[in-house]
């Protein structure tokens, strides 16, 4: 194997590595500020220190997507969109959000309208 595949190979264990340990944590913070134990400020500084994580993940600018990494970027771009009375109040956002979290735990199928992206 060269060393383009090798580097390749190498980043695309980094994203999914990432990917799996930081969904699981935006799942629990999500949760938590539903059920009133994450006040919006954390979420807030969650989702800076995510991409300043994230800044540190070698990848491939080619390397594709898995449904669970498009799932986490749009989960934490709305996350981060929306104020706090929307994330709490508006249903419709909520379900999104929820079926989200729940494919991203494992428990359910990809959400259609989950169109995430990397930054």
């Amino acid at each position: 194997m060269d060393k383009n595949n090798q580097a390749a190979n190498n980043s695309s264990v980094k994203v999914n590595t990432f990917i799996d340990e930081k969904a699981q944590q935006l799942c629990y913070y999500l949760r938590g500020f539903w059920g009133n134990q994450v006040v919006y400020a954390e979420l807030e500084l969650f989702f800076w220190d995510i991409l300043e994580e994230w800044s540190q993940v070698d990848y491939d600018l080619d390397q594709p997507y898995t449904d669970k990494e498009r799932a986490f970027w749009h989960m934490l771009h709305q996350m981060h969109f929306w104020d706090a009375e929307r994330l709490m109040f508006d249903d419709e956002l909520v379900d999104e959000l929820q079926r989200c979290a729940t494919f991203l735990e494992g428990q359910g199928q990809y959400p259609s309208d989950c169109v995430g992206i990397r930054p």
